[in-house]
């Protein structure tokens, strides 16, 4: 039988030790921890972007303000960090409101959440297929630099700037990469 270690047998990292898990993360954990301060950063003021979710979460991690317990994974640990830090910034939107501005607030916050957090099946089925898409071009490098822009939601010029391509390697690589996933059965959105 597993023995579960008490409360006072729990400690958590020293923020050294964080930093060099945080090394550690793939690409394939920076894109969940991207889509995840997305979804983290709907019906936040505008002046909080995911991107200021994501950033912020580090930053604390690395500072040692925001301590990992041992047992608890990186990603999870990280998803947290940013969930409080959503908690934080609705928070601070709502003070010095009254109560029929915090009701508009938190309409438009519930339509902003309007697409509910994907269940378990959708996240296993998600993960399993941004898995199979980083195997399917694993070694073709504009392909990865098209999928990374995507990810971090870049447009086609930037992307295309950022990576050095012109527009015609670019659409290219987008139809071989099309082509690529319709085969494998996966379905993919036009520009």
């Amino acid at each position: 039988m597993p023995r579960f270690p008490s409360l006072s047998e729990k400690r958590d990292l020293r923020p050294t030790q964080t930093a060099l898990a945080l090394e550690l993360v793939t690409e394939m954990d920076l894109l969940r921890l991207k889509a995840v301060a997305r979804l983290y950063a709907r019906g936040l003021p505008p002046d909080v972007s995911w991107d200021d979710l994501l950033q912020e979460a580090f930053t604390r991690i690395l500072v040692g303000t925001r301590r990992r317990p041992e047992a608890v994974n990186m990603l999870a640990f990280v998803s947290g960090v940013m969930l409080s830090l959503r908690s934080e910034h609705r928070r601070r939107a709502l003070q010095g409101l009254d109560k029929d501005e915090q009701l508009a607030l938190q309409r438009l916050e519930e339509a902003a959440l309007a697409d509910p957090a994907p269940g378990p099946e959708r996240l296993l089925s998600g993960q399993q297929e941004l898995t199979t898409i980083l195997r399917l071009f694993a070694g073709d490098e504009r392909a990865q630099q098209i999928l990374l822009g995507l990810g971090d939601g870049l447009t086609a010029e930037q992307i295309r700037a950022a990576a050095g391509m012109s527009r015609t390697d670019y659409d290219s690589t987008r139809k071989r990469m099309r082509r690529c996933l319709l085969r494998e059965g996966l379905t993919c959105e036009r520009d």
